[in-house]
């Protein structure tokens, strides 16, 4: 590991420039590239205290050992360098958008003389013109055949092709009349190359003149009594419209767009694209990747936004990008795909509209990707017992922990103070034993303090195991313990002692779980924290944290614990502060006492459903008449027209 100042370059020989840098390891291999509007400024951070950089920053500076750069004239330079050194030395620190699987192509030869529709996959070639890619192989194959109907372009390969012109008779296509049958001459070079560009217009989004023209063709035929070429045109029609059918419009201007969205967590971040032409999804890509540096959503954006369009053909590059966060440096990155496409490329946000629309329904489509991602990789047992033996090893503990209790705090401004427990055994979750908690001390000791709710929640879990324990002691027979409630028949689950407690938090939150198993008496249940801004594993009595390697699956099943956790706290809270809002709205009602406010909460449930309501439907609720009820009603309404703000200074709640 080396030593950042050891090859930390004079502040005053580091230009002020423009430029692109490489950090190198002592083997001389690029392992970061990375660009820079000032060099000197930028450079001068990374030889910083290495205790104020993030860790993986951290890590990159200390593998390095040596830094060299190279200026530039303008920003589009320094990211066209930039993307050139990633493409060539594919350092390990930089953002890697990797694919994890190979996407279908629409692709027409356009170089051949006569030709060619096919499904390709793989590397682009030039001389080829292509549509896509698309999420499944057999979706294009459907469209094709429906428009071959229309288009009867070759869709053989060479092999077949020049079979058929040796022998003189065509394929089973071209019997069918899905192939105008070039091979043996039915149709010239320039009649065929006319119906291959009828077939691109139409797949670039040009689709309303061919079925205009096609209608117009049948009603033509329709009046010359000629029926059977009507009919054929008719089916011809119906092929036209089925294959539109399966590329909905969803952008009424028409626009050429595509629309991105990313879904991250600190680990991996889901990539979804949909790929709109004239107004309709052409194509759907998405995949899992990598985060290697501790960029957020914008600087993600911009490396991607590099790494997916610098070395794509210019027919590749939309006029419009719709992205879920604005670069820093997007006038530039739009001059550079502009420069590229031969024309301008507008990079935005999208606010409202048909495009805000599209851009959510992307969203939950990279959402869904990354739960399923991580759903494959929780449920594979090869996977989830390597996490167990990294956490075993990187915690120094005796056994495998096959039981994991997680515990997390959640408040708003120290009220409401409820708790969490979630338990995994195996690497699962085990839903069933999942056990939420009021915090009982309010003010002074907790309230807002995590430290002291955690204490807290501790104490009442682990009491709970010594009490049942005692009990199963007791009842014990030749067998052993009895682990089975006698009077239920079920598991005395809090009896079970877990072989590792994690706590949301860092050392303090360690420190209070600590301290309330040893007043119990409990010391040898492992206890760590995991602090949620670094991903630090934090150990009892330890100065400095545990890190994990950033694709450890040890780490990746103690974030999902964690998590996990966090969630049901936070759904647990949310459910408390509906139900202590709905009270505190209603505590000025005339003649609502007690008794009949919690009727009424019982019955609605929530805020949101009781204001929905009318006041016949707030009359039903047994002991609340019609003079109450309106009365319960004007209160709801005046609570719609506050207007609530939060000081972000100070945290305080102010209703206006």
């Amino acid at each position: 590991m080396a030593d950042p100042s050891t090859y930390r370059p004079r502040t005053g020989s580091i230009p002020t420039q423009p430029g692109v840098y490489k950090f190198r390891d002592a083997r001389d291999r690029v392992i970061y590239v990375g660009k820079a509007k000032n060099l000197r400024s930028r450079l001068t951070s990374y030889f910083q205290d290495i205790a104020n950089l993030h860790p993986r920053t951290a890590t990159m500076v200390t593998t390095a050992a040596r830094v060299e750069w190279t200026t530039v004239n303008t920003e589009v330079e320094a990211l066209q360098l930039e993307y050139s050194w990633i493409k060539e030395f594919d350092p390990r620190f930089n953002v890697k958008y990797r694919d994890d699987k190979s996407y279908p192509w629409l692709a027409v030869t356009l170089g051949e003389e006569f030709p060619r529709v096919m499904v390709g996959r793989g590397a682009k070639k030039k001389g080829t013109r292509y549509f896509g890619p698309y999420g499944h192989a057999w979706a294009i194959r459907e469209t094709v055949d429906l428009l071959l109907r229309v288009f009867p372009m070759r869709s053989c390969s060479n092999g077949v092709f020049k079979r058929s012109a040796q022998i003189g008779r065509p394929c089973l296509l071209g019997y069918i009349d899905k192939c105008s049958a070039p091979c043996v001459g039915n149709v010239s070079a320039e009649e065929h190359r006319a119906i291959v560009d009828d077939f691109c217009d139409f797949m670039a989004g040009a689709t309303s003149g061919f079925t205009r023209r096609v209608e117009k063709e049948m009603y033509a035929a329709s009046e010359a009594l000629d029926f059977e070429k009507a009919a054929r045109l008719r089916d011809d029609l119906a092929a036209l419209n089925k294959a539109l059918e399966k590329q909905a419009v969803v952008l009424g201007d028409g626009t050429d767009a595509d629309v991105i969205a990313l879904a991250e967590d600190p680990l991996e971040v889901a990539v979804q694209i949909f790929y709109v032409r004239g107004g309709r999804i052409r194509g759907q890509r998405g995949w899992v990747a990598d985060r290697v540096d501790e960029g957020g959503t914008a600087d993600l954006v911009e490396t991607f936004l590099l790494q997916l369009y610098a070395g794509e053909e210019r027919d590749a590059i939309p006029r419009e990008i719709l992205v879920p966060a604005l670069p820093a440096e997007a006038e530039t990155l739009a001059e550079l795909l502009g420069e590229r496409r031969g024309g301008r490329v507008a990079i935005r946000v999208p606010r409202r509209g048909d495009k805000r629309t599209l851009q959510e329904t992307v969203a939950r489509n990279a959402q869904q990707a990354l739960a399923l991602h991580k759903t494959k990789r929780a449920s594979d047992l090869t996977t989830r017992n390597r996490a167990l033996e990294e956490i075993q090893a990187a915690l120094g503990l005796d056994d495998v922990p096959l039981r994991i209790e997680c515990f997390d705090i959640s408040n708003l401004q120290g009220t409401e103070v409820v708790a969490s427990m979630v338990v995994f055994e195996d690497g699962l979750a085990r839903k069933g034993e999942y056990r939420r908690f009021v915090i009982r001390t309010v003010g002074g000791e907790s309230g807002s303090n995590d430290v002291a709710s955690m204490h807290e929640v501790i104490t009442r879990r682990f009491r709970r195991m010594l009490d049942e324990q005692a009990t199963s002691t007791e009842a014990a027979s030749d067998d052993g313990p009895m682990l089975v409630d006698p009077e239920t028949g079920r598991p005395r689950k809090f009896a079970y002692a877990p072989g590792l407690v994690v706590v949301d938090g860092g050392a303090p939150q360690v420190a209070a779980a600590v301290a309330a198993m040893s007043e119990l008496g409990i010391t040898d249940i492992p206890v760590c924290g995991l602090a949620k801004r670094l991903e630090e594993v934090w150990l009892p009595d330890e100065e400095d944290p545990v890190i994990l390697p950033r694709s450890s699956e040890g780490l990746y099943l103690l974030q999902r614990i964690r998590d996990e956790a966090h969630r049901f706290a936070i759904t647990h809270h949310r459910g408390r502060r509906s139900k202590t809002m709905v009270e505190s709205l209603l505590d000025d009602v005339p003649g609502l006492g007690e008794v009949r406010r919690k009727s009424l909460i019982k019955h609605f449930g929530s805020l949101r459903k009781l204001k929905a309501a009318t006041i016949e439907e707030i009359a039903m609720v047994p002991g609340i008449g019609m003079t109450t009820a309106t009365a319960i009603k004007d209160a709801v309404t005046a609570s719609t027209s506050k207007t609530v703000t939060v000081n972000t200074a100070t945290g305080e709640v102010e209703e206006h």
